[in-house]
C-alpha cells in the first residue's frame, strides 16, 4: 500500500498569528497544532453559540468568527507598534 501524497500548500497572505501554543523545539519555535487565528476563531464561535439570540447558520458563525479573529490579530499587531 502506498501512502497518499501530502497536498502542497502555497504561501497565504492571511496573518495566522503564528502558533497558539508555541513550544520550544531545541531553541527553535515549533508550529505544531493550531494557529493563533484558529484559536481566536474557536473562542469567538463558542461565544456566538452561547448566545441564545444568535440565529445565523453554521457558515455565518464560521465567517463571523474568523472575521473577529482577524480583527483581534490586527488589534494585537497595532498594540505592539
Amino acid at each position: 500500500l502506498s501512502r497518499p501524497r501530502k497536498k502542497q500548500t502555497t504561501m497565504s497572505t492571511i496573518n495566522d498569528g503564528g502558533p497558539a501554543f508555541p513550544s520550544d523545539n531545541f531553541g527553535q519555535p515549533s508550529q505544531i497544532g493550531m494557529s493563533l487565528r484558529d484559536y481566536f476563531a474557536g473562542q469567538a464561535v463558542s461565544g456566538l453559540y452561547a448566545d441564545n439570540n444568535f440565529t445565523g447558520s453554521h457558515v455565518d458563525a464560521a465567517k463571523c468568527s474568523y472575521a473577529l479573529a482577524d480583527a483581534m490579530l490586527a488589534a494585537r499587531k497595532e498594540a505592539k507598534l
